[in-house]
């Protein structure tokens, strides 16, 4: 029989973080470690071949990536809003407040 190696798997939601435990033979995958958790039947709008990515410890990673013991699987939210696009609309809305002053040549 392989030996078994401890994985943690965690999916994080605004109301409730997941946390599971789980036991998997040497050589498991992101994805073997997923599935053996139950957490897909747990929440069903996970989708590992769609938007969610998957990482181990904070490091993106793919879904064949071997695991070691002690490792942490975490399943990502898709983002609601582009990071990049938000910053870029904060600059420009602060660019623009600074510019406003007033008329030029009024004292």
């Amino acid at each position: 029989m392989a030996d078994l190696i401890n994985v943690e798997v965690t999916y994080a939601l605004p109301q409730v973080q997941e946390l599971l435990k789980v036991r998997v033979p040497e050589g498991a995958t992101v994805r073997d470690a997923i599935e053996a958790s139950g957490i897909l039947a747990k929440h069903p709008e996970i989708d590992l071949d769609g938007p969610n990515k998957v990482g181990v410890f904070a490091k993106l990673s793919r879904l064949d990536t071997t695991l070691r013991d002690r490792d942490r699987v975490e399943i990502y939210r898709p983002l609601i809003a582009d990071p990049k696009a938000v910053r870029k609309k904060r600059a420009e809305e602060g660019k623009a407040m600074k510019k406003g002053g007033g008329p030029a040549g009024e004292e």
